[in-house]
């Protein structure tokens, strides 16, 4: 686990962070005009982005978006500007009916504290037939209802993704390959995708080389659609390679590290006929260094013209301890949630979000704790984005 300076003061966003989403921006805005002085039916070009502020109650650890990032609200400062900040765009490529492409660049918070620029996706689609198709490159993990948009904060009605379920899986893409094929019967449809790749990986363990880690990781996913009801069922099954857990000199956490394999097991649901949605999902996790999980969430709000107030209730429990040595510490907790979701002119939508988080006994929950941290106790996590599109 990293390790922070305590009670630092409130901090805004550092000017190289700042300069680094404008300078995203300008490129984006560059690439959008670009894009549209060439052929418009063979090229577009899609941007988002989040602007948002967090403040955890939490004085000894830090609120975190994902496991990714090094720092948030509470301990490192009481008001962050990082955990949901980002800046994407997205060139989409239709060179005939069966050959397309698309890259998407974003810039958001890194393991390493920067706002340097990743590919989040790069690839190529072969549509063999209208219902089978084929994707090579860097693409989207499907693992959950939302991952497709999982970064574009203006296609969701919360602040982000409840994260006792989707913290359980932080990692968005893969390098590698997929395919989709899509049948009907009346009016349901079916698309079954399979994926499999690997993928490098850095996480901060408060150190500036952090943690490297190789994924291989193959996912299987089931979407069933009729009208406004969605219905999904995943399977994830990876091996990941840890070279300082390697390096223990402890055999049973130097074996952990070698291929450790990870599976993950999703079901989700949505129905949202227009006026008001509910949704939910589950996911039963197994990986040995940081013990088994059982997560789930539900979600519903109504769409009141401009304005979507919305409820979510959300659990995460520590089926067995981290093992075989504690060197992580359990996880459960359970958190309600009440937000509202305004929707101020076209392509903006500006949202407020207040989350009661209740941590199990000795559980560190969702946060990254400090040296001060005692397991267990509650939090009020207060935010405010507004998300935007162009």
């Amino acid at each position: 686990m990293p390790e922070h300076q305590q009670n630092r003061k409130v901090q805004r966003l550092k000017p190289h962070r700042l300069g680094a989403l404008v300078v995203v921006a300008m490129a984006l805005y560059s690439s959008a005009g670009s894009a549209t002085e060439i052929e418009q039916s063979m090229f577009s070009f899609s941007g988002f982005g989040t602007v948002g502020v967090t403040h955890s109650s939490e004085k000894n650890a830090d609120f975190v978006n994902s496991f990714f990032q090094p720092n948030g609200a509470g301990m490192s400062r009481s008001w962050s500007t990082d955990l949901d900040s980002r800046i994407g765009g997205q060139v989409s490529a239709n060179f005939n009916n069966q050959l397309s492409a698309v890259v998407q660049i974003i810039a958001e918070q890194q393991w390493d504290n920067s706002y340097t620029p990743i590919v989040e996706w790069a690839n190529v689609k072969y549509a063999i037939t209208p219902d089978f198709s084929v994707r090579v490159g860097r693409i989207a993990l499907p693992t959950f209802l939302t991952s497709d948009s999982r970064k574009v904060g203006y296609t969701m009605p919360w602040v982000r993704p409840p994260l006792e379920v989707y913290q359980q899986l932080p990692v968005t893409k893969n390098d590698g390959v997929d395919a989709t094929y899509r049948f009907r019967i009346g009016n349901v449809s079916n698309s079954i995708t399979g994926l499999a790749g690997k993928l490098n990986i850095m996480i901060p363990d408060g150190t500036p080389s952090g943690v490297f880690m190789k994924s291989k990781a193959m996912n299987i996913v089931d979407v069933i659609e009729y009208g406004a009801l969605t219905l999904q069922a995943a399977y994830l099954h990876a091996k990941l390679t840890i070279p300082k857990v390697m390096d223990i000199p402890v055999p049973e956490l130097s074996q952990v590290g070698d291929n450790a394999p990870f599976e993950l097991m999703q079901a989700g649901v949505s129905y949202d006929p227009g006026n008001w949605f509910i949704m939910g999902e589950c996911a039963k996790s197994r990986f040995e260094l940081t013990g088994n999980k059982f997560n789930w969430y539900v979600s519903s709000g109504w769409r009141l013209g401009k304005f979507t107030p919305y409820v979510t209730y959300a659990k995460l429990k520590q089926i067995t301890d981290p093992s075989p040595i504690p060197i992580a510490l359990p996880a459960g907790q359970k958190s309600a949630s009440i937000g509202l979701r305004w929707d101020a002119m076209k392509d903006i939508s500006v949202k407020l979000q207040y989350d009661r988080i209740n941590l199990d006994e000795n559980s560190v929950g969702s946060l990254i704790p400090g040296p001060s941290f005692q397991p267990g106790g509650k939090l009020n996590v207060v935010s405010a984005v507004v998300d935007f599109v162009f």
